[in-house]
């Protein structure tokens, strides 16, 4: 199996303005069901309606799901460009217009299947080297990685320049993220790890859930990840997961929304100013 990256067609095809590769932002848990994908598909919504031409990745080889909390049905995925059926930029989708429109666009996988769970090696490599021309095209590209260790996951958190971490106060959550940001260390060390705390019950909770996974990485591993931000618990969240909806679309004053985007504000505050021509 093989794929390349096309070098132009039709929308592509007219001269970028950006000389720099986008900022490529993994978004990583230790366990599921901690709202990675909910802050994935928010923080993407957020970083267009600041005019960043913003692509999100569905980077769980194993349980892609973007898809369907988005409600689209994208006509190819990632699958298809792996078994060399189509070009990697041909699958990406767009969402609200696309990026560049107010929208963002989407690398999808392929949900209810496990055939990217298993991928060789040289074939996540060559997918993120993919990824890295591809962010070419774009300000900022956001990677969806698999919950936990597994080997093709630390793979492509190594081609990301940052990797936010979403726990919560489950002791299994604390104690899976520390394992990742433990491997992330050793594996990929050039890549910069900062927390999110999700589904916090109060702000001074999350606070407490983040001074403990601070405190471990201090004490083990010798360095503090920085705080991004928390977000509070809503059943909202849920429901507009049910309804395959983005909250953000439907209701933007909503608390765990506001988080998310302040989270993603400080994200792009945070990170280096990208050089820009014509």
């Amino acid at each position: 199996m093989s794929f390349m990256l096309r070098k132009s067609m039709d929308r592509r095809a007219t001269p970028t303005r950006r000389v720099a590769p986008a900022s490529i932002l993994a978004v990583a848990s230790g366990k599921g069901g901690v709202g990675k994908t909910f802050m994935s598909i928010t923080m993407a919504s957020a970083f267009a309606q600041a005019g960043k031409r913003t692509l999100l990745v569905d980077g769980d080889l194993g349980l892609a799901n973007i898809d369907v909390q988005l409600g689209i049905a994208p006509e190819t995925d990632l699958a298809a460009v792996i078994a060399g059926w189509v070009e990697l930029d041909d699958a990406v989708t767009h969402v609200d217009g696309g990026a560049g429109a107010g929208g963002f666009d989407v690398l999808p996988g392929r949900s209810g299947s496990g055939a990217l769970a298993e991928l060789p090696p040289e074939e996540v490599a060559r997918l993120a080297a993919g990824l890295s021309a591809l962010a070419l095209q774009y300000d900022q590209v956001i990677v969806d990685l698999g919950a936990g260790i597994e080997a093709n996951c630390m793979r492509l958190a190594r081609a990301c320049d940052k990797c936010l971490m979403i726990i919560t106060d489950e002791p299994t959550s604390m104690t899976d993220a520390y394992a990742f940001i433990k491997v992330l260390r050793g594996y990929a060390p050039n890549v910069e790890a900062v927390v999110a705390i999700n589904q916090a019950e109060t702000r001074a909770s999350g606070q407490r859930t983040y001074e403990a996974i601070a405190r471990a990485c201090q004490t083990f591993l010798g360095f503090r990840p920085a705080l991004a931000g928390t977000v509070m618990m809503d059943p909202k969240v849920r429901e507009a997961i049910r309804s395959q909806k983005t909250l953000i679309s439907t209701d933007t004053q909503a608390q765990p929304v506001q988080d998310a985007i302040a989270i993603a504000h400080a994200l792009m505050a945070d990170a280096p100013s990208a050089a820009v021509g014509y």
